[in-house]
């Protein structure tokens, strides 16, 4: 019996449980156009089935919040419809899953990732017609869906603009003074102006004021009476595809190729191959037309992987600012700004300089940090009711600092000691060499290099002997796929972080 049951699985999935698994796919598919379910669901898998529970994944976590948001109603119908006995449905990101997986074979269990969400009575114990949506390893909530991009009376309604972000707010160090000065730029053109820089593409990490620059240019842009729409990825893609579902893409379309500026933050959200299409024609018409284009995303054009290689090609033909580290300058600027902004609802909120000295100083990330540290030290005068000192701002801020505070690892330490891992030189590892134990180091030495430091990957692939990037990420992505299946591998893995970190 028991042999005959393994005959019967593919993967510890059941044969039939995989047809049924299709089915409610071919329903899908059928029920949303080929367009939603290509962008959506050809990437969702079904991990496992565990009694009453589904465990379905889907590759990022960006996609998880999409399908469990816009989906999952329609997702527990058909597979309620195929799979009588399942009641809950729950979503996880799948390398996690996978790790889950491994863990619960094997008898361990983990703090970050325990199985309670499935064999424990889950936060959420709703029946298959109900629309909430379960998240494997974490509580389930009741999201509500996020405002799209529509066409309302003839024009298109963007994603809402924070009044406080605008340019007169913005505040300009040698960090962000060519990205400021390209803005403003764009910003003072007229209707009917031939674009100077387009596209304008501005990447930087969190917290270092992109978004602020974008809706600064937006609020700008409506000042000078230009046509103009702000929206963030999501916000493009869920009025794509609202558009498809409600017939009116058409209408959609038009609306957004008749404006004068077009800005898109977060760009590298962008999923779905027919939305990439769709936005690669729209830049493309209004690049066409004369009319300007600003994104903006969380790294350089030549990092966004995922991205349809034609938008990639107009990023790069445009004009590519970065918004670096804010220098300390700056950062006491920011700091004083918030201080002052702060002391409006809290007059007796008094910072010494010495102590904003002192923080300026010490949090060196970005500017949410920084908003961070006001915050708690704002708590501990109003709360506490004591003056601010750095002794006491010191043990305010402890959290912050902790957390930033990591060894910076470097590349050449990362081959060092990966080498030594595997007996081999790190010439080898630099070397052409493609023999199996020298290609598998190199790999992992890549990976390392891409997950513990900030280098991007043409630079990472050429501390490596010169490498192309796209090399750098094959090995990248090889290793994540061996470690998600080979359980001494990924120890390793861990044991090479942990003494790069800690020595």
């Amino acid at each position: 019996m028991l042999d005959k049951r393994d005959q019967s699985t593919q993967e510890g999935i059941a044969v039939e449980d995989r047809a049924r698994w299709e089915r409610v796919r071919n329903r899908l598919r059928a029920e949303l156009g080929e367009a939603v379910y290509t962008s959506w669901f050809t990437r969702l898998e079904l991990d496992r089935i565990d009694g009453r529970t589904m465990q379905l994944t889907v590759p990022t976590k960006f996609l998880k919040s999409w399908v469990q948001s816009h989906y999952a109603s329609r997702i527990k119908a058909r597979v309620g419809s195929e799979f009588k006995s399942v009641e809950h449905v729950l979503i996880d990101v799948r390398s996690s899953a996978r790790k889950t997986k491994t863990r619960e074979s094997e008898g361990e269990q983990s703090l970050e990732h325990t199985p309670t969400a499935i064999t424990e009575k889950p936060a959420f114990s709703a029946s298959l017609g109900e629309s909430e949506f379960a998240t494997a390893g974490a509580p389930s909530q009741r999201r509500a869906s996020r405002p799209s991009a529509r066409v309302e009376n003839g024009a298109i309604i963007g994603s809402p603009l924070d009044r406080r972000l605008s340019f007169s707010t913005f505040l300009v160090g040698p960090s962000n003074q060519l990205a400021y000065a390209a803005a403003s730029r764009v910003a003072e053109a007229r209707s009917g102006d031939t674009p100077m820089f387009n596209p304008l593409y501005a990447h930087a990490g969190v917290g270092l004021g992109k978004t602020h620059l974008l809706q600064a240019l937006a609020h700008a842009a409506n000042e000078n009476r230009r046509r103009a729409i702000y929206l963030t990825a999501e916000r493009f893609m869920s009025g794509f595809v609202s558009s498809l579902t409600a017939q009116t893409s058409i209408a959609f379309k038009e609306r957004l190729r008749a404006i004068d500026l077009l800005i898109i933050d977060d760009v590298q959200f962008l999923q779905g191959k027919s939305i990439q299409q769709e936005f690669c024609h729209t830049i493309n018409a209004l690049i066409d037309a004369g009319r300007q284009i600003v994104v903006a995303a969380d790294r350089p054009p030549s990092e966004l992987e995922n991205l349809d290689e034609r938008v990639l090609s107009r990023f790069k033909g445009g004009l590519c600012v970065d918004i670096g580290p804010l220098d300390e300058t700056l950062r006491h600027k920011i700091l004083s700004t918030r201080i002052a902004t702060a002391r409006e609802a809290h007059p007796t909120f008094h910072v010494p300089p010495d102590v904003v000295a002192y923080v300026a100083r010490t949090i060196v990330t970005n500017g949410r940090d920084l908003e961070g540290a006001i915050n708690r030290l704002l708590a501990h005068v109003t709360l506490n009711g004591a003056p601010l000192t750095v002794e006491t701002a010191e043990a305010a801020i402890r959290d912050l600092v902790r957390a930033q505070d990591p060894r910076r690892v470097k590349i050449d330490d990362i081959q060092k000691l990966v080498a030594s891992h595997y007996n081999i030189s790190r010439a080898d590892i630099l070397s052409s060499r493609r023999t199996a134990n020298v290609v598998r180091p190199r790999q992992i030495a890549m990976y390392l290099s891409k997950v513990l430091t900030l280098r991007s990957l043409p630079e990472i692939g050429r501390r490596f002997g010169g490498r192309d990037h796209t090399t750098v990420l094959h090995a990248v992505r090889k290793i994540e796929e061996l470690a998600s299946k080979d359980k001494g591998l990924s120890e390793v893995i861990d044991l090479l972080k942990r003494i790069l970190s800690e020595s």
